[in-house]
């Protein structure tokens, strides 16, 4: 390649940015845009300057490496870097870019850096997998708004509706969109939390107040903030076993 690749690096520790800014100072065809220290400068960078390249760690604070690819719904040109094996051994397995378990050397630095180059300009189909692969179940939801980022703790969300192509979010009172299918999220959802009671809806166990019946074969859910919502006849059965 005969352009300068455009890289930034992310990592909340000081010292690992500067051991990637020494690391990269032998090649001559790098550029670095930037450093940051924490998931949510990452996105803003991310988003407005397109980066060639992302050194990416993975536990830090306020957003993790995977949550910011998922904001920024980035799925190429990127090397994770952390001390944590756990998801190196996931990485590995779906072929991501690459992935550099600290401490690592020069020449391990240098033979992922070949890797990105020759794989530039494409999607890594492997990545976004490895990206759809959840750790644990999910903890919180991030939502893209009009440049603002919003974290929403599930055990917050009072229930959640299908809305078209998206999923509105109600929470404390106040309802937010995101770009997400009903049955994708409800795959990443605690079971023994939520449940699916309409093709609509899913609402938390715990802000469910009572059922009412509607009619002789409809019910509704009641929830503690007073929202009445449809129940359907598998959902009715899917409730009656939680609860």
């Amino acid at each position: 390649m005969n352009k300068q690749l455009q890289i930034l690096i992310v990592d909340d520790e000081e010292l690992a940015r500067r051991l990637t800014r020494e690391y990269l100072r032998k090649h001559s065809d790098i550029n670095i845009l930037g450093e940051c220290e924490n998931g949510l400068e990452a996105v803003q960078a991310i988003t407005e300057h397109n980066p060639d390249l992302i050194f990416l760690d993975i536990q830090m604070p306020k957003l993790s490496g995977l949550e910011v690819l998922e904001l920024t719904g980035r799925n190429s040109g990127v090397i994770f870097t952390t001390a944590y094996d756990q998801y190196a051994l996931k990485a590995f397995d779906m072929h991501a870019v690459d992935y550099l378990l600290k401490p690592f050397s020069q020449q391990r630095f240098d033979e992922a850096l070949d890797k990105a180059r020759r794989m530039l300009g494409q999607v890594a189909p492997e990545l976004q997998n490895l990206l759809a692969l959840p750790v644990t179940k999910l903890e919180r939801l991030l939502i893209r708004d009009r440049g603002q980022v919003h974290i929403i703790p599930v055990n917050k969300i009072d229930y959640i509706e299908a809305q078209d192509d998206y999923i509105n979010i109600h929470s404390g009172g106040k309802a937010i969109l995101k770009t997400q299918s009903l049955s994708d999220l409800e795959a990443q959802l605690d079971t023994s939390k939520f449940v699916r009671i309409h093709r609509s809806y899913i609402i938390q166990l715990e802000a469910l107040k009572n059922i009412e019946r509607a009619n002789k074969d409809n019910y509704i859910a009641v929830l503690h903030n007073g929202t009445q919502l449809p129940i359907s006849r598998s959902g009715y059965e899917r409730l009656k076993a939680k609860i």
